[in-house]
C-alpha cells in the first residue's frame, strides 16, 4: 500500500476538484441564465457555492490529500512517518469528510432540490465518494503519525468559524432561488423552517459540533493505534 497509496489520493484529490468545478460551472449557468435580479448576481451566486461546508470541505480535503502524495512520493524511500503538521490536517479534513458524509445521508438526503440546480454525480462524489476515501485513509493509509488528543481541539476551530460567519452573513444576502432577504446553506441552519427558530436551530448546531467532536476524537484514536509516534 505504500508504494501505490499516494496515487490513490493524488485520483481522490483530482476527483473533488473536478466535482466543484462541475458544479460550479451548473451552479454559474444558472446564473447567467437567471430572469430575476437575484438569481443573476454572479458575485452572490460564487459566494453562495463557496459558503457550502461542503465544498470548503471538499476543496481542503483535495488540497491535502494532493500535499499528502507528494511528501510520499518525495520520501519513497524512507519508513518516516508523515511530518505533525500534516498529520494534524489530515485528521481536521477527514473529520469533517466524515462528518460531511454522516450530515448529508441522515439530514440532507431527502431534500428535493430544484431540477437542474445540482450534477448529480458531483453531489454523490462530494458528499458519498470523498467522505469514504477520508474514511478508508484512515483506516489504512501507511506512514500514519500518532497525534495527542489535544487535536482534536484544533479541528473544532473551522466549524465553529464557518458556523458564525453563515449565521451572520446569511440575512445579509438575498436567496438567488427565491428571493427570500435571507439565504442559508442548508436548511437546518434556516429558523425560518426550522421549528423553535434560531432555538431549534441551535439544537442542531450543538448536534453537529457533537458529531465534530466525536468523530475527531474517533480519527485521533485510530490513528494513535496505527501510527508512530514522535520521540
Amino acid at each position: 500500500m505504500k508504494t501505490w497509496w499516494p496515487y490513490a489520493r493524488i485520483a481522490a484529490s483530482i476527483l473533488a476538484l473536478a466535482a466543484i468545478i462541475a458544479q460550479l460551472a451548473r451552479s454559474m449557468q444558472n446564473a447567467l441564465e437567471s430572469s430575476t435580479e437575484w438569481g443573476s448576481h454572479v458575485p452572490t451566486v460564487a459566494a453562495n457555492f463557496l459558503s457550502f461546508f461542503t465544498i470548503e470541505a471538499n476543496l481542503l480535503a483535495a488540497i491535502v490529500l494532493a500535499i499528502g502524495a507528494i511528501w510520499a512520493l518525495r520520501h519513497r524511500g524512507s519508513d518516516t512517518p508523515e511530518p505533525r503538521w500534516f498529520a494534524i490536517l489530515l485528521v481536521c479534513v477527514s473529520t469533517y469528510m466524515i462528518v460531511t458524509g454522516i450530515v448529508y445521508n441522515i439530514l440532507l438526503r431527502g431534500v428535493e432540490l430544484p431540477q437542474g440546480a445540482t450534477v448529480p454525480w458531483s453531489n454523490e462524489v462530494l458528499h458519498v465518494v470523498i467522505p469514504l476515501f477520508l474514511l478508508v485513509d484512515v483506516l489504512f493509509a501507511p506512514r500514519r503519525r500518532a497525534l495527542g488528543w489535544n487535536a482534536i481541539f484544533i479541528t473544532a476551530i473551522f466549524p465553529i468559524v464557518w458556523a458564525v460567519y453563515t449565521l451572520v452573513r446569511a440575512n445579509l444576502i438575498v436567496a438567488p432561488a427565491t428571493g427570500d432577504p435571507w439565504w442559508y446553506p442548508y436548511p437546518f441552519l434556516d429558523p425560518h423552517r426550522v421549528p423553535g427558530g434560531y432555538l431549534g436551530v441551535s439544537g442542531y448546531i450543538i448536534g453537529i459540533a457533537i458529531a465534530v467532536i466525536g468523530v475527531a476524537a474517533g480519527v485521533v484514536w485510530i490513528g494513535r493505534r496505527r501510527g508512530t509516534r514522535a520521540p
